[in-house]
């Protein structure tokens, strides 16, 4: 079976969907590959987003909005902890999602623009005739399905196929991806007023511990492990230990694990006739793991490139530049800024972090973003922290 259209999108997350509706709603034909039967789920992610960016792309809907949160709780390892209100804690905290229900939502959206969503389809490989791109080969509930289209972007995740095939260096080293792992848990003793994150080398070495809650006592519990210091089954049994220490009575209603980048931006996100969204674009902040945001914006970006590139029929690299000029602008210099953070910050001992955050605690900074915090603990401790100097001066 052959069939035509201007746009193939493979991936049906918030990325490839906002892409999809955004190409089709400017007159492209649009078809989005989705290889799960059901969209959204499995949910990889701890669904946590900020209020204000995402009212900027979408209406909320209260179906998929699980809970409201009033800020973050950073506790370190000595359990000190210090509070940021939600709309200066970044781009993870104010609303957490049911992530079912809104990737479900951003993929009918997608197809009331007029894109043509077709679940249980895999992408096999890039077609091409005489050496350019040409479509995809799928396979549709089982059947070889072959679709014609001048232009893919690829939002299929962080091992990106489309990426691989089309040639871009999408290799990650091990510590420039976090092994995660994630709990559903309901507790009488969770948190419903915020989102928590534990820092500690003991109990996640090179990342951190989220509870992130859902409302009704029910929370995300789950931690993320730099790769270079993880290792088979890590990830799972320090949350188990974390689970004794902090939510012994917890039950686990369902698991998660995978993986997420954790690296500065990608040399290139485009190929002639591809552009990749996304974890497959490395567009998740290193620091803190969090991409639903940074997805959605690059996938509006990348449908309204689309739309122009197919229009004016120059679907190569170079016609493509307009997508990488836009990301790398607004996404890309967020993730640069986090990345040195991130390979500062990994490199902490537990004494570091109870000195750092401890020395916050008579320090008003509820009000402040990550940028103003650094600022007062530069001032606070500056020699630790003169790594950073011309990130905070």
């Amino acid at each position: 079976m052959s069939i035509k259209c201007d746009l193939v999108v493979v991936g049906a997350g918030p990325g490839g969907s906002m892409a999809a509706k955004t190409a089709a709603a400017a007159g492209l034909d649009v078809i989005m590959l989705e290889k799960r039967q059901e969209i959204g789920d499995p949910v990889r992610c701890a669904e946590g987003v900020g209020r204000r960016a995402l009212c900027e792309m979408v209406k909320p809907d209260p179906r998929w909005i699980a809970s409201e949160v009033k800020g973050a709780k950073i506790y370190a390892p000595d359990g000190t902890s210090i509070v940021m209100s939600e709309d200066k804690s970044g781009s993870e905290v104010g609303y957490v999602l049911e992530r079912k229900v809104f990737d479900r939502a951003l993929a009918m959206d997608a197809a009331r623009a007029g894109a043509k969503v077709m679940v249980k389809t895999r992408a096999l490989w890039l077609l091409r005739r005489d050496g350019v791109l040409s479509g995809v080969s799928a396979m549709h509930m089982g059947e070889p399905l072959q679709i014609e289209a001048p232009l893919i972007v690829g939002a299929d995740g962080v091992e990106s196929k489309v990426g691989r095939w089309a040639g871009i260096d999408t290799v990650l080293k091990p510590k420039d991806i976090h092994c995660c792992a994630q709990f559903l848990v309901q507790d009488k003793s969770i948190n419903d007023e915020y989102c928590e994150f534990f820092f500690g080398n003991s109990k996640a070495p090179g990342g951190y511990v989220w509870a992130f809650p859902k409302g009704e006592k029910l929370a995300n519990v789950g931690i993320g492990v730099q790769g270079s210091k993880s290792g088979s089954g890590m990830p799972i049994r320090l949350l188990k230990e974390f689970m004794k220490s902090r939510f012994p009575d917890g039950k686990v209603v369902e698991m998660v694990t995978g993986g997420d980048p954790s690296s500065g931006v990608i040399e290139s996100a485009t190929a002639d006739g591809v552009i990749l969204v996304g974890d497959a674009a490395r567009q998740t902040d290193p620091i803190t793991g969090g991409g639903i945001l940074n997805a959605m914006k690059a996938g509006i970006i990348a449908g309204e490139v689309a739309a122009k590139a197919v229009s004016s029929g120059d679907v190569s690299k170079a016609g493509l530049k307009g997508y990488e000029d836009r990301w790398r602008a607004d996404i890309g210099r967020h993730i640069a800024r986090s990345y040195e953070y991130k390979e500062f910050f990994v490199k902490l001992t537990d004494d570091d972090l109870n000195q750092l955050i401890g020395s916050l605690k008579n320090e008003d900074i509820s009000k402040m973003d990550l940028r103003g915090m650094l600022r007062v603990l530069f001032r606070l401790n500056p020699k630790l922290l003169w790594e950073l100097r011309h990130l905070v001066i």
